[in-house]
């Protein structure tokens, strides 16, 4: 299983498409420093020079989150300065980490009118938020229930947000499209929050929404409109590798009351072993076959919901991973249906920035279609 599948390969190809164009010079560091690591391997990582989100802002008695953008603060260094290279970041001797993406521009939801969807944002944990997608059409119906979509971004765990105009744009269009509520949940990124964070950040998210199945649970959105035996769990990327952990975590624990996820939808998903930039970021892995990397046999057998949908990119270099992924779910036992659909010369996440290309039209369309099934 997953032999020769080595993420540790992969090429700058594999950054996502709104990330591609970038070749940041070596001589420049962005505002992206770590916290400190106790106990991390070779770095005693320095506090980062600036914040992404520094704060937060209290609106309607909720406290939401701010939508500061960092400034670009350029501090040199030389390849001689670099102790490590990965795909995704460069680590320093002096202990900083440059991430050679810049920090995401954060938008409010009010900046994006939708004439199709209600916008807002919520606060789950102090540490985790969401961005919530509700289709205007529910407003007047006559008190039909929608399913609902745990939506998790990808970045390579270290970069984007699920508050940027790219992924504010792709919910809308999904929410509005397959008619559901979409939470898309704005996880912990490394550096400053490690691996596990956005594995932690995502089921907390998962188990907030579970919560208002029994008639707590904050958010009226959730209460008026959602039909919580209804919930499907996705993402892309890295955020693709995190819904399988979720759903294998549902199959072993459950949720709340009468929640149950009916499916799972995992576009371009991240996975592989002996990945030694995941490795970096997750301080506290299980090494080169660690179970959040490389699908154990027991994880994919409970898988907890009924039906699979693997979306894949064939220009894309982790088309074999996740072609491997559905290939070994069907092989493992578990008892689901697993559905596959292949956008050919296409690359990695296409469908993300580019929301008016007919391929993503058409996997919107597929998306919409597994949801209402």
């Amino acid at each position: 299983m997953w032999t020769g599948i080595k993420v540790l390969k992969l090429t700058p190809s594999l950054l996502p498409t709104f990330c591609k164009s970038i070749t940041p010079s070596p001589s420049i560091i962005h505002p992206k420093i770590s916290t400190t690591f106790p106990n991390h391997p070779s770095f005693s990582l320095k506090p980062r020079i600036t914040t992404q989100i520094p704060a937060t802002q209290q609106t309607n008695n909720q406290t939401m989150p701010s939508y500061t953008n960092p400034e670009t603060t350029n501090l040199h260094y030389s390849e001689s300065d670099i102790a490590q290279k990965f795909l995704f970041f460069n680590v320093l001797k002096d202990g900083r980490i440059h991430i050679l993406q810049p920090p995401v521009k954060k938008i409010p939801p009010s900046s994006y009118p939708s004439s199709d969807a209600l916008i807002k944002d919520v606060e789950i944990t102090p540490d985790v938020s969401a961005r919530i997608f509700l289709p205007k059409t529910c407003i007047s119906s006559t008190g039909r229930k929608l399913p609902v979509l745990l939506y998790i971004h990808g970045g390579g765990y270290c970069m984007n947000s699920a508050f940027s105009e790219d992924y504010t744009r792709f919910m809308a269009d999904i929410s509005s499209e397959a008619n559901v509520i979409a939470v898309s949940v704005e996880y912990g990124l490394f550096p400053e929050r490690p691996i596990p964070a956005c594995y932690d950040d995502s089921w907390a998210a998962l188990q907030w929404i579970a919560a208002h199945s029994n008639g707590s649970g904050p958010d009226p959105w959730i209460h008026g409109y959602a039909d919580l035996g209804k919930i499907f769990v996705g993402g892309d990327s890295a955020g693709g590798n995190i819904s399988h952990y979720l759903l294998a975590k549902v199959g072993s624990m459950g949720l709340t009351g009468d929640s149950k996820v009916e499916g799972m939808i995992l576009i371009h998903p991240y996975f592989g072993e002996d990945d030694k930039m995941w490795m970096y970021m997750c301080p506290k892995n299980e090494g080169p076959q660690d179970y959040r990397m490389k699908p154990a046999v027991e994880d994919l057998a409970r898988i907890g919901c009924g039906r699979v949908l693997v979306l894949l990119a064939d220009h894309d270099g982790l088309y074999g991973v996740g072609r491997m992924y559905a290939d070994e779910l069907i092989k493992s036992g578990w008892k689901g249906k697993v559905e596959i659909m292949v956008n050919e010369g296409k690359d990695h996440c296409f469908l993300i920035a580019d929301h008016l290309d007919p391929e993503a039209v058409a996997v919107r369309k597929r998306i919409a279609s597994f949801i209402q099934n």
